[in-house]
């Protein structure tokens, strides 16, 4: 098994200073709504671990940021995907992300929870979602305006996702933007993650990954000196 996987390419997991840069550039910048969002994206690839298509299926009520242990709920339906893109493989499986890792992102999740709140969002509803209130056609009609809908408020696709994540990691520079995809925020997860102390077997759950073996790819990846817990991605 570990000799099938491939070593971990060290270019594509953000350094502790370009996290830092990233969001402290979002966090500075005008307060729209869409950077509100692309800061929620940008902590839930990099600083929570999720697949792309776990942050377009998750929903409000998978977010729990209350109580002694605040974490995420990935069910297995927003788990990992198959090769056709819908079906989930047979080693998908539910797990729970700690949001008490980390101060800064469980205190981001938060208010943008209670943002989608205040836009009228159940429970139920998407955590992210399509923010400009724009009509599109309505697939296979022809006719005018009045046979057109809100998209607002719909699930944001993966094509979506990955322009958020973009708009998100501008500050880094073009040539960055070009090299990290959002499932490279995943990576860096794990890599700070066992950086900053949390045990491989933590790191393994948290990332939902099958086995140790997988998880072990991302030891030494990166250094980190800050050990301060509740605070891995605090590198300012």
């Amino acid at each position: 098994m570990n000799a099938q996987l491939k070593p971990i390419d060290k270019t594509r997991i953000l350094a502790r200073a370009e996290i830092a840069e990233v969001l402290t550039d979002l966090k500075r910048k005008k307060r729209s709504v869409n950077t509100r969002q692309n800061l929620v994206v940008f902590r839930l690839a990099t600083c929570c671990g999720l697949r792309v298509s776990e942050i377009a299926g998750l929903r409000l009520c998978d977010v729990q940021t209350a109580g002694r242990r605040p974490c995420i709920h990935v069910n297995v339906t927003t788990a990992k995907r198959g090769k056709d893109g819908k079906t989930a493989t047979k080693l998908s499986k539910a797990r729970t992300v700690p949001l008490w890792w980390d101060a800064g992102t469980l205190a981001d999740l938060e208010t943008w929870k209670a943002e989608r709140a205040s836009q009228g969002a159940s429970k139920g509803d998407p955590f992210v979602c399509v923010q400009a209130k724009t009509v599109k056609p309505i697939s296979g009609d022809s006719e005018n305006s009045r046979c057109r809908k809100n998209q607002a408020g719909s699930p944001l696709q993966s094509r979506n996702l990955q322009s958020r994540w973009r708009a998100a990691i501008k500050v880094l520079g073009p040539e960055r933007v070009h090299l990290l995809s959002i499932h490279c925020g995943r990576h860096s997860f794990c890599s700070h993650a066992l950086a900053g102390g949390r045990t491989i077997a933590d790191v393994r759950d948290a990332a939902g990954h099958a086995n140790i073996s997988t998880t072990s790819i991302y030891l030494h990846a990166v250094s980190d000196d800050d050990e301060t817990t509740g605070n891995l991605f605090n590198f300012a």
